[in-house]
């Protein structure tokens, strides 16, 4: 879903308020589009995010506000819990649902005993994941998304990641609903994607949602609609203080 370039907006009068917003990420949104959103909602001068969503994927954005800012990159290292679809059969061009298939194989011969068991021993606690091409990782100084849109392909480094739990909540070929706590910078649809390599049938991320953030939940979270009709004044209210960011 393309979004208009938004228009600039006066910050209100006054200083702006300091702490965390936790909001609701809707679907279609990157998370550049809800911090610009909210900047210009309520007219704030500083505004940023802590750990990006891709913009299919909902749930928990850590938006930061005022001089919340200065915690952007010790809220990044925090744990991450996702709850998400695997799909298997099919892996595409960029390891999720947004992506061209480019090879497919019937899963139907895949057992839940043998995705767990080949979970349990390949895909939990430390793992290397080699970075997708349609990622913000820069190369060079470009981001590799950028190379992905022409068509170009690089070599990517391996990195180590932490899978604390992945826990399959349910069994329906070709989707497997799961829940995975992973640490800062775990790919989920690299981990689909291996998965489904593994498997030898090929798989994709098909819907991914984050729940935790390090110590923060989306159950506190504020959905982006209902913040549309926040008054400013009322603002404060819903911001955790900067003491709690410590």
């Amino acid at each position: 879903m393309a979004f208009p370039p938004p228009r600039a907006a006066a910050p209100a009068p006054g200083a702006d308020p300091d702490g965390l917003l936790l909001v609701d990420k809707p679907a279609g949104m990157t998370s550049s589009d809800v911090v610009v959103a909210v900047r210009r909602m309520f007219r704030l001068r500083k505004v940023g995010h802590a750990g990006t969503l891709d913009p299919q994927a909902t749930g928990l954005l850590l938006l930061l506000v005022g001089r919340g800012t200065k915690f952007c990159t010790s809220l990044m290292g925090g744990d991450k819990t996702y709850e998400g679809t695997l799909r298997l059969g099919a892996a595409t061009t960029t390891q999720d649902a947004e992506g061209e298939v480019v090879s497919s194989s019937d899963p139907s011969g895949v057992a839940r005993e043998r995705l767990e068991a080949l979970v349990a021993a390949d895909f939990t606690g430390d793992i290397f994941q080699t970075p997708p091409m349609v990622s913000a990782i820069k190369v060079n100084g470009v981001p590799l998304y950028k190379m992905a849109r022409k068509g170009e392909e690089v070599a990517r480094e391996p990195r180590l990641v932490h899978v604390f739990s992945f826990r399959i909540d349910d069994f329906a070929l070709p989707d497997v609903r799961f829940t995975v706590r992973c640490t800062k910078g775990t790919y989920v649809r690299t981990l689909c994607h291996d998965i489904g390599a593994a498997l030898g049938c090929g798989g994709h991320l098909a819907a991914l949602r984050r729940t935790r953030s390090g110590r923060f939940s989306v159950a506190d979270a504020i959905a982006l609609d209902d913040l549309r009709a926040l008054p400013r004044a009322d603002l404060p209210s819903r911001l955790l203080p900067l003491s709690a960011l410590s």
